[in-house]
């Protein structure tokens, strides 16, 4: 008995601290923020296919070698019905008694588009990953690490052999400890004209001494406050040495909220998973409860749990749910995507026809074309199966999302 009362006590303790550390998270929601956090998984699965079809052999995949990708893509069902959804980006052909599928001739143009800004870019990449180098602790920072979060920053897939090589006099790759798994990427010279954080740069635009910009409602006065009071201490450079710094000391938070203000301004949509980047503390010299640091600052950073990821984005870099100004490369990607709409629209327009061909042979009276075609694009998501896991997950928003989509009088 003494030990069901010590287990249940503790098990309430449990609960309790679980539920303080969850409290940690609050932070009033902003509708056109949280709209720009939107992971559709749609779009990551179709770029996901689009590199596979591009590895193969002429650029072309067969049917079969898609839906074995489709179990490590988190993806049931079949990967035909998937490809037909979207004909403009997917080409689906017979040949020899076997299906195959490569690209369209749009999406092969977008394709060609992605590489020429990615040549164009190269000198913005570079100076990007030099910046990230300078920014840690040693100059240096691991390979698999940074694979992770090489897309971020719009780092090309193969920046290893793409970009180190022709910079030799920048970087170079180094092992250390000898084991795979520690490689890292090492800066060899350090540019002070690149170690000018973006918030230095603008007030040296602006004429005025380096500091934090907030963007809050006037209504959140105790934030203002607390916002007034942080930014009237002197700005501290994140490539300035952290080493005469105390740990948790105002100048060290100053200097650490600097540190990643400037990490996500070198991203291309300006935000960041708070998971992934914490996989960088001892290299970016981060604290333990970063979470908890930012949420302090809410004028200058916009943390969400949205679909269970916790992600920070700069406030001042969006408006609206819109960035201010985008990357070359976010704008080819955001045609990717507007193209996959486009295809999606198609495929449930023939669906929505051929239905209500059906329907009047049987002598069904159709329903409004509005709500039938909402209704169409509803059990599309649905027969994905999991196909939309960390997309449209809030049912009103998904309602929403194929209303605008799939309603006759949307361009």
């Amino acid at each position: 008995m003494v030990f069901l009362r010590y287990s249940s006590m503790s098990l309430a303790s449990y609960h309790l601290r679980f539920f303080r550390n969850m409290s940690l998270w609050s932070m009033k929601k902003d509708p056109d923020l949280e709209s720009a956090l939107s992971r559709n998984r749609r779009w990551v699965v179709n770029n996901q296919i689009k590199n596979t079809v591009l590895r193969c052999p002429n650029q072309v995949a067969s049917v079969k070698l898609l839906q074995r990708k489709f179990k490590t893509l988190d993806l049931q069902g079949k990967a035909l019905n998937w490809l037909k959804k979207y004909p403009c980006c997917f080409d689906v052909y017979l040949e020899n008694d076997e299906l195959y599928c490569r690209l369209t001739k749009r999406m092969m143009f977008l394709v060609e588009e992605e590489e020429s800004v990615k040549d164009m870019q190269e000198g913005v990449y570079v100076e990007r990953l030099a910046k990230l180098l300078m920014l840690s602790v040693n100059q240096r920072l691991n390979v698999l690490k940074l694979n992770e979060l090489k897309r971020n920053f719009g780092l090309p897939d193969d920046y290893l052999i793409r970009i180190i090589p022709k910079f030799p006099e920048l970087f170079r790759v180094v092992n250390y400890s000898g084991r795979r798994s520690s490689m890292e990427i090492e800066l060899i010279s350090w540019d002070p004209k690149l170690a000018i954080s973006t918030i230095e740069t603008s007030a040296e635009r602006q004429g005025v001494e380096p500091c934090f910009s907030c963007s809050l409602p006037s209504t959140w006065v105790k934030s203002w406050d607390r916002f007034h009071e942080f930014n009237s201490t002197p700005y501290i450079s994140p490539y300035s040495d952290a080493m005469g710094l105390m740990e948790g000391s105002n100048e060290m938070d100053k200097r650490t909220i600097g540190l990643v203000h400037e990490i996500l301004s070198l991203t291309l949509w300006k935000k960041i998973s708070i998971i992934k980047l914490s996989h960088f503390k001892r290299e970016f010299c981060l604290p333990e409860k970063l979470n908890s640091l930012l949420l302090k600052h809410p004028g200058i950073f916009y943390v969400s749990n949205r679909y269970q990821i916790y992600t920070v984005l700069l406030r001042n870099e969006y408006k609206g749910s819109e960035l201010i100004d985008k990357d070359p490369l976010v704008v080819v990607k955001e045609k990717f995507g507007e193209l996959m709409q486009e295809g999606l629209h198609e495929y449930n327009r023939r669906h929505y026809s051929q239905n209500l061909e059906k329907n009047r042979k049987k002598g069904i009276i159709p329903v409004r074309p509005e709500k039938r075609i909402a209704r169409s694009g509803e059990m599309t998501e649905q027969n994905d199966q999991a196909g939309d896991l960390g997309g449209i997950l809030d049912p009103e928003e998904r309602k929403r999302f194929y209303r605008v989509l799939f309603d006759d009088t949307c361009p």
